[in-house]
């Protein structure tokens, strides 16, 4: 279990979902992008919560280690999400623009 902080709230989350979603966070800030993820967790209270994060170049997430005797909430979706998105960023297989000119005239097209 591992307690995230983010935006000056403390979560207790399982450690797969945390080390996500600071991999994600740090993918996404890479690529200058922004996205939203929800998750199960736990409050300060110990009562169940569903957080939603906003996650973007600036979003700074905390994962520290903590020990409880709480049974990691169920993220097995949002794992799948994460682990789906942060793959598709480290891929490298983005489209970069081409190296050539574009033409002058539009002939060559049938337009």
């Amino acid at each position: 279990m591992m307690r995230l902080t983010f935006a000056d709230k403390s979560l207790l989350v399982g450690d797969d979902v945390a080390d996500l979603l600071v991999e994600y966070s740090t993918a996404l800030a890479e690529a200058g992008q922004a996205d939203s993820v929800t998750v199960v967790a736990y409050g300060s209270d110990g009562q169940k919560v569903t957080a939603k994060f906003a996650l973007s170049e600036g979003a700074a997430i905390l994962a520290e280690s903590t020990q409880t005797d709480l049974a990691d909430p169920d993220n097995a979706a949002a794992e799948s999400y994460l682990r789906e998105q942060i793959r598709i960023r480290r891929s490298g297989g983005r489209v970069r623009p081409s190296a050539e000119p574009m033409p002058t005239a539009y002939d060559d097209f049938d337009l």
